[in-house]
């Protein structure tokens, strides 16, 4: 079927909420009808001709009192659901009796398989039915989506010579088209900015950097795929069109199961449908989703890795909830947040207040570590996850992980104002677990955010768009992994860094030099003693004769009593600092994927220390059990581009025109009179 028809279906369709629901549902509301009322018709449509077999089948299993009947009927009715009411959509349009519809109606959607009647019910569509009722709404919403003039069905309508009058509606123009509707719904309604929904030419630019890169090694058999935060189930298909594609091209056969999760009741329910009307009824059964089915807190694929991941999650929300029904920050042992990592046990558990990045360590978790082309992610997170968290906190600990483990290949920073809801900076992350030699210990970074094209009209904050030409511009960047005006290409060591706190001594007027102090009575020094530069410092500590010194570590050596002794000073907290010392300090690290030694470690903080703090602070130390590994991935730093200084002729005319104005104003002023 043509673009054009598609088009015309979907504006009919668009037509009946306008034509049924004013003045009886504001328009956002539209979609709570629209949409199931499309699902139902189409599943209406699909089962016609098999209703008899299904109805016949029904009727002999009861009779032979079988009570698990769900395969006979699938069977019977050729698809993988069916309806064993006594009824279709046309038997209702007949209903001329308002009560006998509703109650009609109410059975038919009864009669629906378990599938079906999971999407009824998170749509909530039966909530729906005493208001269509009651204004006697729901017989023109059924004769509308009957209308002769439209065809939802897969089977063609004929003319009396046989002739083809309307062409059947196969799966995937069906999918289209109720892909279409969610795509109208969504830029009509306006919500939460962290739960915008993605755009189609951001999944095309996803599925393509994850599948375009090892085309040539796509093998003839089975792929899963696998998106956390499925939503409407879009990135899931989009990528299952890209991978068949690959596959085709290259002469492969290949088969792609679908799995997601979604925690939103109708975006799920709406996933499902859609891979129902595509003829994908075992994809459509491997969506788990509900209120109850949280991705971070309740895992509905635990222990199943997947070859491909894509997801969008949502940014800025809360996960609150989820954090308590796993124990609590200090209570959470689910090995997908808290993993062992270089001998040491790491947290990856973020702030509350947003979960984006545990989505990422949720598919991180289900890589493929025994195939040859392992698993390969694509995800989409706002700017915090470069930079968000301190070192040893949540966020810093997952880039720490990953980067680390030599997982992140590339970061795309998208065009501003993509999404329609939301005109936060984007970037989509891309991680592998087979990176390519040339690619080992390093990170691409591709600045992508002037490549777009405006949109004619604007789409609530989306004005922009990435046209197939700036798609294939991204995604040629990717593999040609060069340095670039647009891209570059840094070590994974060039996003690490170790923080640690600096103290300094305290120095107080009239005490004893050569003594230490005790707890007690360093308590009533900082309470009654005067702070001064020039007074001598508080010792704290008196170690044993023949303690090595260590200045930079605060194991100072000093003369007591005419003998020299080591000694530790008590910091002053109100000179306390901190430093953050990048990884390259260490000449190791800018070996691609070296990671320090603790020799390195401190060699190198030790120089830092020396050429960038004891010049300004002599008498400075650091604390070794402060140090704390992070990392953070500052975008902007590398492609900043500083505005060009205006040269001095382009200042000095300026400033003869400002001249020349204010001696025209003061001669209008005074009349002409102003010498």
């Amino acid at each position: 079927m043509e673009n054009g028809q598609l088009t015309w279906i979907t504006n009919f369709i668009w037509g009946i909420a306008d034509d049924v629901l004013r003045d009886l549902y504001v328009r956002g509301k539209y979609r709570d009808v629209i949409l199931p009322m499309t699902v139902i018709r189409r599943l209406d449509a699909v089962l016609e001709p098999t209703k008899q077999a299904v109805l016949d089948m029904k009727a002999a299993l009861d009779r032979a009192g079988i009570t698990n009947q769900d395969a006979a009927l699938r069977q019977a009715a050729g698809q993988a659901f069916y309806n064993t009411s006594p009824f279709t959509l046309r038997d209702l349009k007949a209903r001329g009796n308002r009560q006998q519809l509703e109650a009609d109606f109410r059975a038919y959607l009864d009669g629906f398989s378990s599938n079906v009647q999971e999407i009824i019910d998170n749509f909530e569509f039966r909530n729906q039915i005493p208001r269509l009722a009651k204004a006697d709404a729901l017989g023109a919403l059924i004769e509308k989506f009957l209308d002769p003039s439209i065809n939802l069905s897969p089977y063609p309508v004929l003319n009396s010579d046989g002739t083809v009058r309307l062409p059947g509606l196969d799966n995937h123009a069906m999918g289209t088209i109720f892909e279409e509707l969610v795509r109208r719904f969504n830029e009509e309604n306006n919500e939460e900015a962290g739960e915008h929904w993605t755009p189609r030419d951001a999944v095309k630019l996803m599925a393509r950097l994850i599948f375009e890169p090892i085309a040539d090694q796509i093998t003839d058999g089975t792929y899963l795929l696998y998106d956390g935060a499925c939503g409407t189930g879009g990135m899931l298909t989009v990528a299952e069109e890209t991978l068949l594609q690959l596959a085709r091209e290259r002469g492969k056969q290949v088969s792609v199961h679908l799995f997601g999760q979604e925690i939103n009741a109708e975006t799920y329910a709406i996933c499902k449908a859609d891979l129902l009307m595509k003829g994908e009824g075992d994809a459509a059964d491997n969506i788990v989703g509900g209120p109850e089915h949280s991705t971070l807190s309740n895992d509905a694929f635990p222990g199943r890795t997947f070859d491909f991941m894509l997801s969008n999650p949502p940014y800025g929300k809360s996960w609150k909830s989820d954090l308590e029904r796993m124990g609590g920050k200090d209570g959470i042992r689910d090995p997908r947040f808290v993993v062992q990592h270089r001998g040491e046990e790491l947290s990856l558990i973020t702030r509350s207040s947003d979960g984006q990045m545990l989505f990422l360590v949720n598919m991180l978790s289900k890589m493929k570590h025994d195939t040859p082309l392992g698993s390969r992610i694509a995800a989409v997170h706002d700017g915090s996850s470069l930079f968000a968290g301190d070192a040893g906190q949540g966020e810093s600990n997952i880039r720490r992980w990953i980067i680390e483990n030599d997982w992140l290949e590339a970061i795309v920073a998208l065009p501003l104002n993509m999404f329609s809801n939301t005109g936060t900076a984007t970037y989509v992350w891309v991680l592998t677990n087979r990176k390519p030699a040339r690619r080992k210990g390093r990170v691409l970074l591709i600045n992508a955010t002037e490549w777009y094209k405006p949109l004619s009209r604007n789409l609530g904050k989306k004005n922009r768009e990435l046209g197939e030409e700036e798609i294939r511009l991204i995604v040629d960047t990717f593999l040609q992994f060069e340095q670039t005006e647009h891209s570059m290409i840094l070590r994974n060591a060039a996003f690490g860094y170790w923080k640690v706190t600096v103290e300094r001594p305290l120095r107080l007027k009239g005490i004893e030099p050569e003594r230490a102090y005790t707890p007690r009575e360093l308590k009533a020094l900082r309470e009654s003693a005067e702070r001064a530069d020039d007074a001598p410092p508080v010792i704290k500590k008196l170690h044993k004769p023949g303690t090595v010194p260590d200045p930079l570590r605060g194991l100072f050596e000093v003369t007591i009593h005419g003998k020299p002794r080591v000694v530790e000073y008590e910091p002053d907290t109100e000179l306390r600092d901190t430093e953050q010392i990048p990884f390259l300090e260490c000449q190791a690290c800018h070996t691609p994927g070296h990671l320090p030694s603790a020799e390195d470690e401190r060699t190198a903080i030790e120089a830092f220390l020396r050429r960038e703090v004891l010049p300004y602070a002599p008498d400075a130390w650091y604390d070794p059990a402060s140090l704390k590994v992070g990392y953070e991935i500052n975008f902007n730093r590398y492609f900043y581009k500083p505005k060009a200084l205006r040269t001095l002729e382009e200042i000095r005319a300026d400033l003869f025109a400002v001249e020349k104005e204010v001696q025209g104003l003061l001669n209008d002023i005074f009349g002409g009179h102003l010498v």
